[in-house]
């Protein structure tokens, strides 16, 4: 008896659905791709029971043949490869697996009309078996129905989750799949759901389909990115670093019009938010890497959920760097949803006194004596009270406001409030800048400043110690002031390490980090950052070469420099409770407006909040 046997066709084909088939949401990929590669620009989806009931997928497109339709069924069967290269792969599918493995494990009927043909066809797939092909009345293009998905694998039927969850992962397909490809009209529906319905737009109007699939807030608050380097381009949208997210489900990625769920891609963006999001919350983008199919393999994977670069290197620099360009040409450009939230906040909190309450304070109010009538002399202080005019004041070396560029300081010499200079006021010019013009500091932490169309509210903490962050990384980048060890410090680790960190010993010599060879297997460490201070230098080496071989880049050094970078900042700005003279104030704010990433602290929480004002009024019934 042979110990080797050959698999029957159903076998294989239930194999190769365990792969390509995951779930109700892997069928609706798979058909919806085929739907695009065959040039339509409607597409609809119908679902029952989360997909395991019914998926039915309808199109437009060309349409197939008698003799095509016959094949498609078949394994390893596909219109999209050129001569059998599998370095040039423009299309969606090629691996011609998933007609096939859909109908090994589900009920599988396929109908579809070619345009040069009168009328159309038909064919169904049960369990693997398949019948013959019959005519049937259609328009042109194709209607795919799968019933009872893995009635042929109940083991696989027990491990999907609850309907309400499969039918939120199709959905998340179907929008991934919209993203992509605004040109052509989405619909899903269907027992299971809430009806979603995409129209087409022009070819390119990413934003625009960003605005039908993910909302306003993302739309009015992302950045546009358009970065290309040695023939890799990258577009799309970036959410501002205050746009944030509890997970990572508003990241959309594709690479040549694939959506993809790439590691290496999901780091870079982690990696260009550092410097502008908590390590806890999760960025939104949309974002589109094009490059020459020859430099990207999209076949490590059945489901082609997973790429691998030929330089995943110049992929994720080019990523990271856009990200952050992106960032700083923000500005000072806040998420418009904290002003929405701080409007809700105030809506809630500002209530009709009740009026027994208001009787009470009116009446305790008019048993008091009146010391000053404001009607008549509004600038005259309550007898022993500081007016108003010296409230804010606080004794200092002069300071010149002249400029955007002017740097912010605060004097802590405290002074008696006799003795505190009259409020000079704001320059008038400033009103119409972004960040207006400052009139008040409440609670010795917060700034109110005056918009030509509402007010700004500053956390001065959080703002300065932005704007000494940006400085920290200005100084780096000019050149990084090194340690000399007194005795160099020997690290040993595998010899395909060492090699990678001596090729890059210029790079790493430019942060300060000084190495040199020390036989096979070893590394001596002669130099390290000033900044750095007492670390574990030969953990951060070894984290370095594992970085080299993932990325080919140094990046563990860099954020380690930027997170040393960020305590100094954060001990290194003005408190909360500092009293603060108007010349700080609008210098803070005219430098905030000229600084990258000012619109958010280092931790990512917002500097500012902006009320329309618009919001304003409806706060007092005017609107």
């Amino acid at each position: 008896m042979s110990v080797i046997i050959q698999l029957s066709p159903v076998t294989i084909n239930r194999i190769a659905a365990g792969e390509v088939v995951e779930r109700p949401a892997s069928v609706v990929k798979e058909l919806v791709e085929n739907a695009i590669d065959a040039g339509a620009d409607r597409i609809e989806v119908v679902t029952s029971g989360g997909g395991k009931t019914l998926i039915r997928v309808t199109d437009n497109g060309v349409g197939m043949l008698a003799a095509d339709l016959s094949l498609a069924v078949e394994r390893h069967c596909t219109s999209k490869l050129i001569e059998d290269d599998l370095l040039d792969i423009r299309t969606l599918g090629f691996r011609g697996e998933a007609l096939p493995s859909i109908g090994s494990v589900a009920d599988l009927r396929i109908e579809t009309r070619h345009a040069s043909e009168d009328n159309g066809w038909a064919i169904t797939v049960s369990g693997g078996s398949r019948s013959d092909i019959e005519p049937v009345g259609l328009s042109r293009g194709t209607r795919i129905e799968v019933r009872n998905l893995f009635f042929s694998t109940p083991a696989r039927l027990k491990f999907l989750k609850s309907e309400r969850a499969e039918a939120g992962a199709i959905t998340d397909v179907v929008k991934r799949l919209a993203l992509a490809h605004p040109e052509i009209r989405f619909s899903l529906s269907g027992s299971d759901r809430s009806p979603l319905d995409y129209p087409a737009l022009a070819a390119g109007d990413f934003r625009g389909r960003a605005l039908q699939v993910m909302g306003a807030d993302f739309a009015e608050n992302s950045i546009e990115i358009d970065a290309l380097r040695e023939g890799v381009r990258l577009t799309g949208l970036a959410g501002l670093g205050t746009l944030q997210k509890a997970n990572a489900q508003s990241q959309y990625l594709f690479v040549n019009g694939r959506p993809v769920r790439d590691k290496l891609l999901i780091g870079a963006i982690r990696a260009g938010y550092a410097d502008v999001m908590a390590r806890d919350r999760f960025p939104a983008a949309v974002l589109f890497v094009d490059l020459d199919p020859h430099e990207v393999d999209v076949n490590v994977h059945p489901t082609k959920a997973d790429v691998r670069f030929r330089d995943p290197g110049l992929v994720r620099g080019l990523l990271v760097g856009a990200l952050r360009r992106a960032h700083a040409d923000a500005g000072h450009r806040a998420a418009s949803t904290h002003g929405a939230a701080t409007l809700d906040v105030l809506t809630a909190a500002v209530r009709p006194m009740p009026t027994s309450a208001s009787s009470a304070w009116r009446s305790d109010y008019q048993s008091r004596p009146v010391a000053f009538d404001w009607r008549t002399a509004p600038d005259r202080p309550l007898p022993g009270e500081v007016p108003l005019s010296r409230a804010f004041a606080e004794d200092a070396v002069s300071f010149d406001a002249g400029s955007p560029q002017t740097s912010f300081s605060v004097v802590d010499d405290a002074v008696s409030a006799d003795a505190r200079p009259g409020l000079a006021e704001a320059p008038v010019e400033s009103v119409s800048r972004p960040l207006g013009a400052p009139r008040a500091q409440i609670h010795e932490t917060y700034i109110v400043a005056q918009t030509a169309t509402g007010l700004v509210i500053v956390d001065q903490h959080a703002a300065h110690e932005r704007l000494v962050y940006e400085r920290l990384k200005q100084e780096i980048a000019k050149g990084v002031e090194t340690q000399m060890l007194l005795i160099p410090e020997i690290v040993d680790m595998p010899e395909e390490d060492v090699d990678r960190l001596i090729e890059r010993a210029e790079e790493l010599a430019e942060l300060g980090l000084v190495v040199e060879s020390f036989g096979p297997g070893a590394i001596a460490i002669r130099e390290i950052p000033a900044l750095l201070g007492r670390t574990d230098t030969a953990a951060l080496l070894r984290d370095i070469a594992d970085d080299l071989a993932e990325w080919d880049q140094a990046t563990r050094l860099r954020e380690k420099l930027d997170a040393i970078a960020a305590t100094m900042a954060c001990h290194g700005s003005v408190r909360a409770g500092r009293r603060l003279r108007v010349e700080e104030m609008d210098a803070l704010l005219r430098e905030m407006e000229a600084t990258p990433n000012s619109g958010q602290c280092n931790h990512g929480r917002p500097t500012f909040v902006e009320l329309k004002l618009s919001d304003i009024e409806r706060l007092f019934g005017r609107r």
